[in-house]
């Protein structure tokens, strides 16, 4: 199956993975993803080791179709403490096998018998105790095995589609899971921007979703234009594995050897109240594509919140990939934190049975 380039939506609740361009002409495969839990499995980097000491417990849990929420809340109650004492850095799939950690807060108390905690889809593989509460975002990333199973399609492309894919990245999408059921957190934004009520927890998360959408068209611009893995005119620079950024004031050689090595990466924008810090291609194109979304800007831009800045493209470490069997492929890869696998994924594979039996 391949896909095709498409004009980038316009229609606020239009962000599905599947709308936007691809990178490497579309898949080449159609797979079953998630035929049993254990296709899909995730395991959390924290990057810091536990101090060893403190009010705070971590557990290392290791959980097989759960929600991470729903866990949280099981552990409160099993260490009877409320359940904002139970913090995480990071939702994990629920269709899927999955190890991470849990901080409880458990001040001047004894650790409960964590060997006796009654849910049988989760293992406490173990407890330290720590000076800080987890919080969320702390994390380096994730490394992900999926199994992507009864696979057709053009095999003789896979190595060169995955081969591309470790050498040059692929476009660093929001995945589906930012924007709510059937993609509709966009929609809802605009409705709480134009006045509807809604909770601060829900806020959080429409906001969030307003600034994917709009970031998420950008990149589409950029990927048919074929520039959302290089330096452009006005591009405002990602360090590698930082939030820093700075303008770049011309695409120096300098500049085009870093970002070739992968020091640097072209950004987009994630949309606020303060001026764009874009200048002339590079803000043409930001400009263009916010103002497809005059409700999202417009009230993202009352929300008193900086613009922040994402890279534009996506490189997994240790890519590898291995047939398990003739219609079985098995791709393992890291990816760091705020990204997602599922936009890896499909540069290579068009996929389907959203959720696994068992």
């Amino acid at each position: 199956m391949t896909g095709t380039r498409i004009t980038p939506p316009t229609a606020p609740n239009s962000a599905t993975l599947a709308q936007l361009p691809y990178a490497y002409g579309g898949p080449p495969l159609t797979a079953r993803l998630r035929a049993t839990a254990e296709d899909f499995v995730v395991d959390e980097n924290l990057g810091f080791e536990p101090s060893g000491e403190g009010e705070h417990v971590l557990l290392h849990v290791r959980k097989r179709g759960i929600n991470t929420d729903w866990l949280a809340g099981q552990i409160a109650n099993f260490a009877g403490v409320h359940r904002n004492a139970v913090s995480y850095a990071g939702l994990k799939d629920r269709h899927a096998v999955t190890t991470q950690t849990f901080s409880v807060q458990l001040p001047g108390r004894e650790d409960p018998d964590w060997s006796a905690f009654p849910e049988p889809d989760v293992d406490i593989l173990g407890s330290t105790r720590h000076l800080r509460k987890l919080r969320r975002g702390a994390l380096v990333g994730n490394a992900f095995s999926i199994t992507l199973r009864e696979v057709s399609g053009d095999l003789a492309r896979v190595d060169a589609c995955l081969s591309a894919m470790a050498g040059q990245g692929v476009p660093n999408y929001f995945g589906e899971q930012r924007f709510g059921r059937e993609g509709r957190n966009s929609e809802r934004a605009v409705a709480f921007f134009q006045g509807r009520k809604v909770s601060r927890k829900q806020q959080g998360m429409l906001i969030s979703a307003a600034r994917s959408q709009i970031f998420n068209d950008v990149l589409a611009r950029r990927v048919q234009q074929g520039n959302w893995n290089r330096i452009i005119d006005g591009e405002v620079c990602c360090l590698n594995g930082s939030h820093s950024w700075f303008l770049a004031e011309s695409d120096t050689a300098e500049l085009v050897q870093r970002a070739a090595r992968f020091d640097i990466h072209p950004s987009g924008p994630l949309w606020g109240s303060d001026e764009l810090p874009s200048r002339g291609e590079a803000a043409a194109i930001e400009q263009q594509a916010a103002a497809q979304h005059p409700v999202l800007t417009e009230g993202l831009g009352k929300q008193r919140m900086d613009h922040g800045r994402r890279p534009l493209r996506l490189r997994p470490d240790n890519l590898r990939w291995e047939w398990v069997d003739s219609n079985s492929l098995r791709v393992a890869f890291d990816l760091p934190a705020g990204s997602y696998a599922t936009v890896l994924l499909r540069e290579l594979v068009d996929w389907y049975a959203a959720e696994p039996a068992g």
